[in-house]
């Protein structure tokens, strides 16, 4: 991961177009190619940023001092350097990935042994499909034989539909499983990690753990 801070000023080029004036910001460059830019606040959200995959050019002659990345929709996010103030590279290696806390993992478990909780017909691959960036939940086939990841989460918020696109976005480069449509799955999803969800093309789905468990519902139903 390459870490810049500098003044700056950064403008965005695509089908929407933004400008950032001039002041110090952090840059990370990390090594699956996404570059994006942060203030000192609004916790871990970027000013701006650019996916994976992109590529970055650093200006040179009467260019220098201009980054220029491009994605491969043609998209530009250009930053202007006035003044760098740190730039400095750290190897992170690979990421061992989130450790799921235990209700989670137990979710994991109870949902693989009976995958039919998605739907008719499904079938399971395999539990934890180590991808370059971490393990996906779980990965199987819908009765049509089409592969689906699952994200699984106790409770289901947009950071957990972030993590699901980019497990997507890797799976869908290996042709052995593309198409490969995802699947939301936790006890409690937030209305705005649904929204982003359904926009994604990501179907949500919730769990009852007791029902995962085979534990029946004991209150008093009328039939």
């Amino acid at each position: 991961m390459r870490l810049v801070i500098a003044r700056c000023s950064v403008d965005y080029a695509g089908r929407l177009t933004a400008h950032l004036p001039s002041a110090p910001r952090l840059i990370l460059v990390k090594a699956d190619g996404s570059v994006s830019i942060h203030a000192d606040d609004r916790a871990y959200k970027p000013l701006n940023w650019m996916s994976p995959p992109c590529t970055l050019k650093e200006g040179t002659g009467e260019e220098e001092g201009v980054w220029t990345v491009v994605n491969k929709a043609g998209e530009k996010l250009i930053i202007t350097m006035e003044e760098i103030l740190h730039d400095s590279s750290h190897e992170l290696g690979v990421d061992p990935g989130l450790i799921k806390d235990g209700v989670e993992a137990h979710l994991q478990e109870l949902l693989a042994d009976r995958i039919e909780t998605l739907g008719e017909g499904y079938t399971l691959i395999r539990r934890e499909y180590m991808t370059a960036i971490g393990p996906v939940d779980i990965l199987c086939r819908d009765a049509e034989g089409r592969t689906v990841a699952v994200e699984i989460k106790r409770r289901g918020e947009i950071d957990g539909v972030e993590q699901l696109t980019r497990y997507l976005e890797l799976l869908n480069r290996d042709p052995h499983l593309a198409p490969v449509r995802g699947i939301f799955a936790a006890q409690e999803i937030k209305p705005q990690a649904r929204v982003l969800a359904t926009d994604r093309g990501i179907n949500c789905h919730i769990l009852d753990y007791d029902a995962l468990r085979g534990i029946e519902d004991d209150k008093l139903r009328l039939f």
